[in-house]
């Protein structure tokens, strides 16, 4: 193991994981109190401290395990949920798709101005490398983060949303996945399900579409 490449690897992905996922937390915090629920607010989690987010287990020592245990070829880590208790919410079913939106479009928002500074940076010239090399990874990041959440499998925000989409008997169904949907999860992860019908089409359109956006930032800086 390359431990002057780990060090040079957290460096780069220090800055852009810590705003993914304090962002994405906080921002399924502040939907749910805009919808009704202040328990995120009141427990301090609508916050861009990112102390309250942080998962020991599944922000710091999972990835790291992964990333030995693969020698970087697979990572995968989770921040502390922000409780939602969605009967609080005016109107449960609807409002919990707002809701579960909040994080991977926060995710996406990221990713959208993370892809202009690298435009402005050309801008302007600036060549520093790891400007450079931090802000593609803050674009792959939040674009992986915004893509996998959405998966329609609860816990994930997909699933959330289906279950808001879903009829009410169908998405009382859906719903009952959750206790199990983690490790239903993670095997469709490691059988390389979700990567090759999930993450690399959508993640491809996600990236298309942020060019689209920023073309007209790419031709003003060109």
């Amino acid at each position: 193991m390359d431990f002057a490449h780990l060090i040079q690897t957290i460096a780069l992905y220090a800055i852009p994981v810590l705003l993914a996922i304090t962002l994405h937390e906080a921002a399924h915090g502040y939907a749910a109190r805009h919808f009704g629920d202040n328990t995120a607010y009141m427990l301090g989690r609508v916050t861009i401290n990112p102390l309250p987010h942080i998962d020991p287990l599944g922000t710091i020592l999972m990835p790291l395990m992964l990333y030995f245990a693969t020698s970087g070829a697979f990572l995968f880590g989770y921040a502390k949920p922000v409780p939602v208790r969605f009967g609080n919410l005016r109107n449960p079913k609807r409002d919990m798709i707002w809701v579960a939106l909040a994080g991977p479009g926060a995710n996406f928002f990221q990713a959208l101005a993370w892809a202009a500074s690298l435009y402005l940076f050309q801008g302007f010239g600036v060549e520093e490398p790891f400007l450079v090399e931090m802000a593609q990874g803050g674009v792959l990041v939040n674009i992986v983060m915004c893509v996998f959440n959405l998966f329609p499998l609860p816990p994930l925000d997909g699933g959330r949303i289906l279950v808001g989409l879903l009829p009410y008997r169908q998405a009382v169904l859906v719903s009952r996945v959750e206790p199990y949907g983690f490790f239903i999860v993670m095997a469709l992860v490691l059988a390389g399900v979700v990567s090759n019908l999930w993450l690399r089409p959508l993640m491809a359109v996600t990236f298309k579409l942020i060019n689209l956006l920023l073309t007209p930032l790419a031709m003003l800086v060109g």
